[in-house]
């Protein structure tokens, strides 16, 4: 029965299920029409990303009734699996966001009232260690607290299956049609968490696991020499944005060989509220004040920061004025691709059908770099999860090994012990590359200066559309709308040759109408191919209130590229209402 955001309101008001903190918190805005709906128009969305949204008591908020409502329905979908599958059981981690680890544990009492047994981990530990956690012991699922590098308001329930990617579409829609079916109070099995300890369903994963993620993560290392070559003079400054990342990246990179490693210690202290930063995001590089402070005063050339949950890495370097800058993730993307190529290249380690992976709206030098080096390509919507399911469909065949996989947006794969983006393992390639660049008398600008020298010139932006609560959301949609219905013929003084429309596979060419279909389908991304050789790409986020719009340029010079880019800046905030 489909109520009312009212009736769901008053429901909520009624249920005992409610703390008085909790009936409290919602008798404050019994007056508040619009902030009533907000909360309660509808679920939040359970998507092959799990649940993300703003904390707060509300079915379109995230909190206790909800991580209980989703574990009940992800509980059916496992048991309805049989066999072993409840024995197997699912790995828990958590960040260090408000209310991560009440969550996890609540999620963990769900799972063991419903017999399946649960591994916990016995603190906050990286994304991708959980991934690692899925495969390396072998359980059905996974499931981890957190919303990455979202505001500090926001929680996420992320969720994997037993090949440690995230959830494919199947059981996604399962989860999602089984929330449909139970009720959010009077259907739920639940225990309290110590009872589940003490009961034997649940263990705590710890130091072991951390120690085998590590040893994996460093087995990505291609050329420790140089490391110890230089370590007695590279000095890197760290921080974690009070995250997940805290104990293992600095770990991992010790053991790497670096000596000089300085953590930016009023950020190395957990904290949900994320006290010293605006934004969590190493996106961001007006976060790093901090440590661009301790760089200077250590006289370090080179910061490298990961977002609350470890999977995704920032990093800034000095340019020729001494001042810092970031190198964006496409940009890091190439630098990475380009080392480790050369690097097992050199060491003899590079598989002869080698390949990479990146989506749609990263950067087109990363195809010129496996171009030149011989190595495969191929590009996947945005999101680990795809590019898991292409990881696993070369396995399969037997037709590539992987040896990268990136996203614009600040994360990268290696290796095969996680398929999903880890700055752990990130950190100490960006720390291996580093060294052997400096032992050659560069910065990673200039390594970076020196690809668009040998590979041609490529800018890119993203600029991101903000549409907070449920006007923004409505505003959304009729933007991917109006585009559909009425695709422009010029952006920017720039002529549209073509649109692709990835969530149908339709490519209409402007004049012709629509002339053939993509293979690549099922995704809200619209393409667009433009005269000068610009790619301007329009997608909404699916995890934060925003469109993302991509600009993909390629000229002749820095200065061309850097030209086509802003050309197109103004029609693209043209789009927000």
């Amino acid at each position: 029965m489909m109520r009312t955001y009212k009736e769901e309101y008053q429901r909520w008001m009624d249920s005992p299920a409610l703390s008085e903190a909790e009936w409290q918190e919602l008798k404050s805005i019994e007056n508040d029409d619009k902030e009533i709906e907000s909360r309660f128009f509808a679920p939040l969305e359970f998507g092959t990303a799990g649940l993300r949204g703003e904390m707060a008591v509300g079915l379109h908020r995230m909190n206790v009734h909800i991580i209980r409502h989703a574990t009940q329905a992800f509980a059916n979908v496992i048991k309805a699996e049989g066999g072993d599958a409840c024995e197997r059981g699912v790995a828990i981690a958590y960040d260090c966001r408000v209310n991560s680890e009440t969550f996890a544990r609540e999620a963990a009492g769900v799972m063991a009232a419903n017999g399946i047994k649960v591994r916990i981990t016995d603190g906050m530990r990286p994304t991708p260690e959980l991934s690692f956690a899925v495969i390396r012991y072998g359980t059905i699922a996974g499931l981890n607290i957190t919303a990455s590098h979202n505001p500090k308001e926001y929680n996420g329930y992320k969720v994997y299956w037993s090949d440690g990617a995230q959830l494919p579409p199947q059981h996604a829609a399962a989860i999602a049609a089984e929330m449909e079916k139970i009720d959010i109070f009077n259907d739920i099995k639940t225990m309290p968490f110590d009872e589940a300890l003490q009961a034997g369903m649940v263990t705590f994963m710890g130091e072991e696991t951390d120690n085998e993620f590590l040893a994996c993560a460093l087995g990505q290392a291609i050329n420790r020499e140089v490391v110890q070559k230089v370590a007695d003079d590279l000095k890197i400054v760290y921080t974690p944005f009070h995250g997940a990342g805290r104990i293992l990246v600095p770990e991992a990179l010790h053991r790497l060989g670096i000596k000089h490693l300085f953590p930016v210690e009023a950020q190395m202290v957990p904290d949900g509220t994320f006290p010293t930063v605006a934004s969590p995001n190493p996106e961001n590089p007006e976060g790093f004040y901090l440590a661009i402070d301790l760089a200077n005063e250590k006289g370090s050339d080179l910061i490298i920061g990961t977002d609350p949950d470890s999977d995704r890495i920032g990093v800034m370097v000095r340019d020729e004025n001494g001042q810092f800058i970031p190198i964006t993730g496409n940009q890091m993307g190439v630098l990475l691709l380009d080392y480790i190529i050369t690097a097992r290249k050199a060491a003899g380690t590079l598989p002869e059908n080698a390949a990479a992976l990146k989506t749609i709206v990263t950067t087109e030098m990363a195809r010129v770099v496996c171009e030149a080096n011989g190595v495969h390509m191929e590009e996947t919507f945005t999101g680990f999860k795809f590019m898991a399911e292409r990881i696993a469909k070369f396995e399969r065949e037997g037709t590539y090994k992987c040896i990268m996989a990136y996203e614009e947006s600040y994360g990268y794969l290696l290796g095969d012990f996680v398929r999903d983006k880890d700055a752990v393992t990130a950190s100490v390639m960006v720390a291996e590359m580093a060294a052997y660049y400096y032992d050659k008398g560069m910065t990673l600008k200039q390594a970076m200066d020196a690809l668009y020298e040998k590979y041609g010139c490529f800018a890119e932006k993203t600029i991101n559309l903000v549409m907070p609560g449920l006007d923004g959301l409505k505003n959304m949609q009729a933007i991917m709308a109006d585009l559909r219905k009425d695709p422009p013929k010029v952006i920017g003084g720039e002529k549209v040759l073509r649109m692709r429309d990835y969530q149908d596979g339709s490519v209409y060419v402007t004049g012709l109408g629509n002339m053939e279909t993509m293979e690549m389908k099922g995704s809200n991304v619209l393409y667009f191919e433009l005269g000068d050789g610009t790619s301007f790409i329009v997608r909404p986020s699916g995890t934060e209130p925003k469109i993302k719009v991509y600009i993909l340029a390629r000229g002749e010079s820095m200065d061309e590229c850097r030209g086509k880019v802003d050309k197109f800046v103004e029609y693209a905030e043209s789009l927000k209402r």
